[in-house]
């Protein structure tokens, strides 16, 4: 069975190194060593001046919302994970959607301010599978108009853009370290801010609001990350170039064994150093890409159809009309994309799909 991602488990003795320092410390939450450390290889290998390493990647986007979005109308994209529109909602605020970028897939910059009110607090944009926004473009509008800029980066472990770090930009940035991803804690993610006043009210708020044992700064939640999890992020850090480096070769392959002169994939923005993180390749209708589908799934190879539906169409949203998001979600599907494919499977997967376009 090919999966459209496999994770990546260290060797199980350097986990159980890491392990063994847990019990040693006896500590297992509350930021531990293990925890401290992690987010300071993480700083080095990422080159970011600040983060915060948290339990899930959602839980981020929610503290940013709570403290930026101000029960306010937040501008987002159509064409990203449910946790970006579902996290506005969670905290009370209302999406406003902007159509997608048809090469790049992010939000259309173009449309951004077309769509703010008196009502606009934040702008929450998606850098859809690691491509960047039109960061420069999306900051200026929002500093033009007042607004803080959230950036859903997921999908961004070792992005650069422009020779610095992706997570660099925004008021806040966020970072998903779940089992799926490129780099993985199990189940885990990060935030990231260069305020310092408005990360001390991130880092309380992930505590729930704690000023020390017996007093709080204000309202918080839980979002603290244990150190088992840290162990695994430890143990996984050090392969994470070779990890890189065998999901290019496959991306590789794609790229020069697919036929494109039938099929698309998404365009790098410019001055992007990208990290393989999903392969998608757009279809030239629904149905050819059912049919592909179907085919590979007969194959035991299971490509997924990231995003859909667009979220525009998620039954708890009004629905506006989007359609270049309606239509890319309709016809877009990501390939199987890990360290553990070889060129076998890669043969097998590209000629399956150039056979049946």
């Amino acid at each position: 069975m090919i999966n459209v991602t496999k994770t990546f488990f260290p060797p199980i003795e350097e986990y159980q190194a890491q392990l063994q320092r847990v019990w040693q410390n006896e500590w297992l939450t509350n930021r531990g060593a293990l925890v401290l450390e992690l987010e300071e290889k993480l700083k080095a290998y990422l080159q970011v001046n600040s983060i915060l390493i948290t339990n899930n990647g959602t839980i981020p986007l929610q503290i940013a919302l709570k403290l930026l979005g101000k029960g306010g109308d937040i501008i987002t994209t159509p064409f990203s994970y449910v946790a970006t529109t579902a996290s506005i909602l969670w905290e009370n605020c209302t999406p406003v959607f902007v159509d997608i970028h048809p090469d790049f897939l992010t939000i259309d910059e173009t449309q951004i301010e077309a769509a703010i009110t008196p009502k606009t607090t934040a702008i929450l944009a998606t850098h859809v599978f690691g491509n960047p926004c039109n960061i420069e473009v999306i900051e200026r509008i929002a500093h033009q108009h007042g607004l803080k800029v959230i950036y859903d980066a997921a999908h961004c472990f070792g992005v650069s853009y422009q020779g610095q770090s992706v997570f660099e930009y925004g008021d806040v940035s966020t970072c998903s370290f779940h089992a799926t991803k490129l780099f993985h804690t199990g189940e885990g993610g990060a935030v990231f801010c260069n305020d310092e006043k408005l990360m001390h009210q991130i880092y309380y708020s992930h505590n729930f609001g704690h000023d020390g044992p017996l007093a709080f700064h204000g309202l918080g939640i839980n979002g603290k990350i244990s150190e088992l999890q840290a162990a695994m992020g430890l143990a996984v850090l050090p392969h994470l170039d070779r990890i890189i480096a065998a999901r290019k070769e496959v991306v590789d392959f794609y790229l020069n064994r697919l036929n494109f002169e039938v099929l698309k994939t998404m365009k790098l923005r410019e001055d992007t150093r990208w990290n393989y993180s999903y392969f998608p390749v757009i279809f030239e209708s629904e149905a050819q890409l059912l049919r592909v589908q179907k085919v590979l799934n007969d194959n035991e190879i299971f490509p997924r159809r990231y995003f859909y539906p667009s979220l525009n169409k998620v039954g708890y949203i009004k629905d506006t009309a989007m359609p270049i998001s309606e239509s890319i979600a309709q016809t877009i599907l990501c390939l199987p994309l890990s360290h553990a494919l070889d060129s076998d499977d890669v043969t097998k997967i590209v000629n399956l799909i150039n056979a049946n376009l």
